[in-house]
This record gives C-alpha cells, structure tokens and sequence, in this order.
C-alpha cells in the first residue's frame, strides 16, 4: 500500500509542481505525519523531492526532475515501449516512443508487426480505420454504407464508440439512430464511409450488447484429421475434441444463419453436420443450385 502511495505522489508531483503535506494527506486519506514519511521514504530512494517552510511553501520535486530511469526495471522500460509501438499501430505520434526510448536509453525491440490489409493485397494504411478513429475522438456522427452477413446494403447513420479487435477483425461498435440500439459492425464490410460535421454526446457501449439480433444454437460438426489446420484456425481448441481415428469434432454454441452456411459450404465434402439436422437440408439444396450453375 505504501509504495503505491509513493508512486501516486511522485507522480501528483510531476503534474503539478508542487503540493502541502496537508493537501496530499487529504488526496490519499492519511496523516500529515505519514506524508512527511513518504517524503522522507521518496528522498533516501533518491528521489530529489525537498519542502520549504513558510507560506509559500510546500513540497517540491527538483526542477527539471524526470522520472528517473533507475525506477523503473529494463523489462518496465521495455513493456512501456512496446505498448507504445502498439499504439504507433493505430496512428499514435511515433515520437513518443523515440523521445521515451531516448530517455530510457533503451532501443525498442521490433518484435512484432500488425497488418491491415490481406495476404494478397498491397500493404496500405486502412483509411476506414483511421476515419472512425478521428470520428470517435471528435464525438463525430458517421454516415456508412455497410453489407450484412445476409448480403443487403444499408445506409446506416452511427455514434461511433469504439473500436474493437475480435476473432482476427476489426468490429465498430456504435449506436445506429435509424434502428434506435447499438451495433456492431464488421469493418471489411463497411463499403463507403462519411464522417458528418453533427456532433453527437459521448456515452458508452453497453458491453453486453451482441449487436445483433442473430440467435445461437448449439452445433456440432465433424471434419476428417487432414483439415486441423482450418478446424484450428476457425475454432478454439476447448470447442474441438479428437475422436480416436484422428477426425476432430467441433461442437459451438453460435447463430445459424445465412454467414455459417456459406462457411460450411467453403469446407464442401468434408464436414459433416451432427447437429442441428435441419442445416443438412440446407446445405444439400445450396450444393444442387451450385451444382446446377457451373455444371455447363
């Protein structure tokens, strides 16, 4: 408890210059008494935190004082910049992270690299991404062109909340004024985007929206042993059991709707349904009308 403490005056420090023990014993709810320890605790950790008497005075940190790398381990230091990078990602300043690696004197490891665009496109900036951002932060109303699991358009008018990285994409999660509820939307399926100049009030995301109305059902597949490297790709490895002869059976909890069937179809012979029964003769009257397109 107390070395949080510690950290919250440092840091109450370097925002604001100064403080009296009296204000910073209200702040954290102790005694004047214990402050002046933690002042004394801070100096002998070489912290250059000194007090002046008298009316003006008060508890000061050196002037020009910085965090002092010595604070702060190299693995710290190191998890600092890395999350900066990350944010350099999404269109952060990437000074921040030279300025603080300067200051840490420790170089950021290029460990990892995030991608938007597709193995077989050229990589580019993901403009959509960088519009719904600025639209979010500026509490700007959006206008998008957006094509549904079901394969319809619609112009849809959205407060932009947050964006959200789930399941290998990127989802908008929003408030739609023409349905009057919040949202979620796929970004690769956002066709055309327009941030408006309506403004509109912050509120959150109520987090236990799905943002669809689809209803789950438990399914249960089948795939043989040769296709673990989809089966592992699609679902997480507590939803896939191996049978002895090697096979993997997948049972989920998910909407069967219009999405999961054209996913089934992509597998073609090789899944079978266990369950629901109903979605067999689903897929067998989509595999004739295929078969009855290209069999000319």
């Amino acid at each position: 408890m107390q070395e949080s403490r510690l950290f919250q005056i440092l840091y109450h420090l370097l925002q604001h210059g100064r403080a009296t023990a009296p204000q910073l014993a209200g702040k954290f709810e102790v005694s004047v008494r214990t402050i002046y320890r933690d002042i004394d605790a801070l100096s002998s950790a070489g912290i250059p935190v000194y007090t002046e008497a008298g009316r003006n005075g008060g508890i000061y940190l050196m002037e020009d004082f910085v965090l002092d790398r010595a604070l702060l381990s190299r693995q710290e230091k190191q998890e600092i910049l890395s999350a900066l990078q990350s944010l350099a990602v999404v269109g952060h300043d990437p000074g921040i992270l030279e300025k603080l690696s300067g200051l840490f004197q420790v170089s950021s490891e290029n460990w990892f690299e995030v991608d938007f665009s597709r193995w077989w496109e050229p990589k580019r900036p993901n403009d959509t991404f960088t519009l719904l951002k600025s639209a979010i932060l500026r509490c700007k109303c959006v206008r998008i062109s957006y094509a549904n699991s079901y394969g319809a358009l619609s112009q849809r008018t959205v407060h932009p909340l947050k964006l959200s990285y789930k399941g290998a994409a990127w989802y908008l999660k929003a408030y739609c004024t023409g349905r009057q509820d919040y949202r979620i939307f796929k970004l690769n399926r956002i066709l055309d985007l327009e941030v408006l100049e309506e403004d509109f009030v912050p509120h959150a995301f109520p987090e236990s929206e799905t943002g669809s109305d689809a209803v789950c059902t438990q399914l249960t597949f089948r795939f043989p042993k040769e296709l673990a490297y989809r089966v592992y790709d699609e679902f997480d490895r507590d939803y896939v059991t191996q049978e002895e002869n090697g096979d993997l059976l997948v049972s989920a909890y998910m909407p069967a709707d219009a999405w999961l069937v054209s996913f089934l179809l992509s597998f073609g012979n090789q899944v079978d349904v266990i369950e629901p029964a109903y979605l067999k003769e689903i897929l067998a009257e989509q595999g004739k009308l295929i078969y009855e397109k290209f069999k000319t």
